[in-house]
């Protein structure tokens, strides 16, 4: 049942849906894109011309820059992948030896970039694998619950940092000091996580981070990388081969990083976009990013708390959380909301389960196809996020008027 809008001109186009991927970039990623499809155009390792050369510095340049960004040990060990979904499957079957089954942790809040490579592992008979539970008022997993279930043979742990559904920023650091205590790898996906909030791959013990480029890095598709704990490359196996332009004499994957696990000539022109978005991201500062990204959270949930008939998931407050929110009105079918966001106020969100399909089961929103989803980047401004919090209000209230027997769907919160 779409609200009342104004028939004069069009809304304007507002994109809340930056957790799909950010919009839009800095101007020096799109600049540093052109500047090589233009001028550069080489292959990195397949030259000793200067075009080459070049291109081989500016990707080692990416990799300091996220060694920076991470504070990682060593600026090689920072791999490039094709996205998130990538890293991620190299962590999870690389740590996997067929010949021993094993055990794996994962959380109801996984997106499906962990637990589909794991459900793989698991039908092929290689893996069996312990879900922990998350609280569904507020998205969060106990870290208790996951040390209860490590066993003798658990080969790993995986998490997702930051909820695509919730934004629920999970205690990464308190998994990370279990995980290490017990000798076993961490697996941390930071697709929503990366360059909103603070990430430390030595103080939070992480050994294999896994993160996109294009979402809060601010670099374009098809760009990601896993950073790989010095030590750990000797239990890696890679799940690639493939030419590296280095050790050609060899019909042998290079058994030294980068290249034993980047085969194939590398996304020359993705990568040097995602180092300018990095170094935009190093240039703002993470604290600050972060703070900003806090105060629109809290101007948002301002706007949407205790309005009849609409409903948000995850943490109350700003505390435990990034920019992502999940919400429902009364009656209205997610995909409804999500059109009717964009038809009459120009708002573009995402509709529907978001391939989080244990999160919107433990929320109690599967059955009813999910939610709809507004996440931030870091170009909206206060004005921006009241705009979508007075839509919402709006929408809520019109429904409500054709609903005046129904009581208004508190809040889900913590």
């Amino acid at each position: 049942m779409p609200a009342e809008s104004n028939p004069a001109a069009p809304p304007r186009r507002l994109y809340l849906d930056n957790a799909a991927t950010s919009f839009p970039k800095p101007t020096q990623v799109t600049e540093a894109m052109v500047r090589y499809a233009t001028q550069i155009g080489a292959s990195a390792g397949r030259g000793a011309y200067r075009e080459a050369v070049e291109t081989g510095e500016l990707l080692s340049e990416c990799r300091r820059r996220l060694n920076k960004l991470f504070n990682g040990q060593r600026s090689e060990h920072f791999i490039f992948t094709l996205n998130c979904s990538d890293a991620l499957n190299l962590a999870i079957k690389g740590l996997i030896d067929p010949a021993h089954k094993a055990h794996a942790i994962c959380t109801q809040v996984d997106h499906n970039s962990i637990l589909r490579p794991l459900n793989a592992l698991v039908d092929a008979g290689l893996v069996e694998q312990t879900r922990i539970a998350v609280d569904p008022a507020n998205g969060l997993v106990d870290p208790d619950d996951i040390a209860r279930a490590i066993r003798p043979d658990t080969r790993f742990i995986a998490i997702t940092h930051a909820s695509n559904v919730t934004g629920s920023v999970q205690p990464i650091r308190a998994i990370g000091k279990i995980a290490r205590s017990h000798g076993i790898p961490f697996i941390v996906d930071i697709a929503q996580s990366a360059g909103h909030v603070p990430i430390d791959v030595q103080a939070d013990s992480i050994d294999l981070l896994a993160a996109p480029g294009h979402k809060g890095l601010l670099g374009p598709l098809g760009t990601g990388f896993l950073y790989i704990r010095p030590g750990l490359e000797k239990m890696l196996r890679p799940i690639r081969e493939g030419g590296t332009g280095s050790a050609s004499e060899s019909d042998h994957q290079p058994d030294f990083l980068p290249d034993k696990y980047e085969p194939g000539s590398h996304n020359a022109i993705g990568i040097i976009g995602l180092s300018e978005g990095v170094q935009w991201v190093l240039s703002k500062g993470l604290e600050n990013l972060a703070a900003r990204d806090a105060e629109l959270c809290g101007t948002f949930l301002d706007g949407i708390s205790d309005v009849p008939g609409l409903s948000y998931y995850g943490p109350r407050g700003v505390k435990n959380r990034v920019g992502v929110f999940s919400v429902k009105v009364e009656t209205l079918d997610p995909h409804e909301l999500a059109i009717i966001l964009e038809s009459n106020y120009g708002i573009l969100t995402r509709s529907g389960i978001h391939c989080a399909p244990l999160i919107h089961q433990a929320i109690g929103t599967a059955a009813s196809g999910g939610t709809t989803r507004l996440s931030f980047g870091p170009f909206l401004t206060g004005q921006d996020v009241n705009f979508a919090a007075d839509a919402l209000a709006d929408i809520a209230a019109t429904v409500q008027q054709h609903q005046p027997s129904r009581r208004g769907v508190q809040q889900i919160t913590s």
